[in-house]
């Protein structure tokens, strides 16, 4: 492969991975809120034993539960461009060591 689609390559994942860090950091940030959230409405079910309070608890679950998720899709992306960049930096350094 050519050293500049290479190095466009290269610097095409280092930017998603950018941008993928940065959301993750928010989505962390956002995870944490809504864990509180859904326990002081797990806290609030429990203290008033009504239906309506046990939905809202189950609701807030759900969607901490949701964002779970989506904050693990962003580590394994994370980590897949990451193998990526590593990938094409062994090439780049094959390529420069056999010039």
């Amino acid at each position: 492969m050519a050293r500049s689609i290479l190095e466009r390559r290269l610097v095409d994942v280092s930017e998603r991975l950018k941008r993928l860090r940065v959301e993750l950091g928010v989505t962390e940030e956002q995870l944490a809120f809504l864990q509180d959230e859904a326990e002081d409405a797990r806290l609030r079910a429990l203290m008033a034993e009504t239906p309506l309070a046990d939905a809202e608890a189950r609701d807030a679950h759900r969607h901490a539960e949701a964002l779970g998720r989506h904050r693990d899709a962003l580590v394994l992306s994370i980590a897949e461009l990451g193998r990526e960049q590593d990938s094409l930096l062994d090439r780049m350094a094959a390529e420069l060591s056999a010039n």
